[in-house]
């Protein structure tokens, strides 16, 4: 089976996931046994920004999950400056933590601090974003990051039936923040989905903002995943290479603040209910997803934080007793020092079809937060 089959099929399992979400969130204490053993430890959590709505989300969320098991955490955010983050954890290794959590922003800038925290015996766990160039990292917990692009793409050949289509169709492809190191995956499983019909013909891209290969997916990258410079980038592409007559039949967007961006040009350009293009996204956001709702946006890949924080909790906990930690993966993921042990969740596609089961059934959102 290739390694994009195999992906595929874990995906079928998402579902199941994002079902048990529900009961996972009332989730407390009790579901990692006794409290004693590390309990009472200082955790150190360090998230890029507060700024998106995921990463303020999952800094709250595993703070209270932490707490709950007992441990006194210490959450901070750093406004996506590199140099800010590097200082917050430098001030949490001088408070003695027993681990480490980091959501980088930026996968490289980080191996001298982390270092020194290898140095006091500080355990070091890479939240979502894969920690790189040190072997100071310990474990890594993070969604099925190449299956993530992987469903984008194969929305995309579903919606425009591009096996049976005559095509060809207007495609603008977008990339993550080139920092990101999970924004090559996100690509590359697109990417390894959608290039036979790109190179068919079938897909076409007028603006010539198409990578050589999946190298060179940075090209195409929106740094810091910002929705104001995805927005100028699509108002460039729409009045460079579109008109009233030619129109973009699709759009590769990695996450939902980009595909916002996005969103926003389209909007401007004057598309709507009989022209909107394709549009995919990632991470379930509220505003998204009530777009979704609405026909401005076409998909999102959820990853359930809910699922994540959970399983990091139990990571940290592991750790803290001393405890053997739970790895499903120690393969796919190296950093350039050394294959990082690794957690993966698998996500899930949600659409308009089921928003009500995915997202609201399961607690995420209420039925009025998304406009149903």
């Amino acid at each position: 089976m290739s390694n994009l089959s195999r992906r595929l099929f874990i995906a079928g399992g998402a579902v199941t996931a994002a079902l048990l979400a529900a009961c996972t969130a009332e989730r407390t204490a009790d579901y990692y046994g006794d409290t004693g053993g590390g309990a009472g430890a200082l955790i150190g959590v360090s998230m890029p920004t507060k700024n998106l709505e995921r990463w303020s989300r999952d800094g709250e969320n595993l703070k209270r999950m932490l707490e709950e098991l007992g441990y006194t955490v210490e959450l901070q955010f750093a406004d996506n400056k590199v140099e800010q983050q590097n200082s917050q954890i430098q001030t949490m290794l001088n408070k003695s933590p027993a681990v480490i959590v980091v959501g980088a922003i930026d996968g490289s800038a980080l191996g001298p601090v982390l270092q020194s925290a290898a140095g006091l015996g500080i355990k070091v766990i890479a939240y979502d974003r894969l920690i790189r160039d040190t072997e100071a990292v310990d474990y890594y917990v993070t969604f099925d990051n190449y299956n993530v692009g992987a469903m984008q793409g194969q929305y995309i050949v579903d919606a425009l039936e591009l096996d049976t289509a005559s095509g060809p169709f207007n495609f603008e492809p977008f990339a993550g923040s080139p920092d990101d190191n999970n924004a090559r995956f996100f690509f590359e499983g697109a990417w390894d989905v959608l290039s036979p019909y790109i190179e068919s013909g079938k897909l076409v891209c007028p603006s010539g903002k198409l990578p050589a290969s999946v190298d060179d997916w940075q090209s195409i990258g929106i740094q810091a995943w910002s929705n104001t410079t995805a927005q100028a980038e699509m108002e460039n592409r729409l009045n460079s290479f579109y008109s009233t007559t030619k129109r973009v039949d699709v759009i590769l967007s990695p996450n939902d603040a980009i595909a916002l961006g996005i969103g926003q040009a389209l909007a401007s350009a004057g598309y709507g209910d009989d022209n909107w293009p394709v549009l995919t996204g990632q991470d379930a956001d509220q505003a998204n997803v009530a777009n979704i709702v609405k026909g401005r946006q076409s998909m999102t890949v959820f990853k359930d934080t809910r699922l994540l924080g959970e399983r990091c909790a139990t990571m940290v906990d592991q750790l803290a007793r001393g405890e053997e930690v739970e790895v499903n993966d120690t393969e796919s993921y190296d950093n350039g020092q050394l294959v990082v042990p690794s957690y993966l969740i698998d996500p899930v596609t949600v659409n308009a079809d089921n928003v009500q089961e995915v997202l609201v059934d399961s607690g995420y959102y209420t039925a009025a937060e998304v406009g149903l």
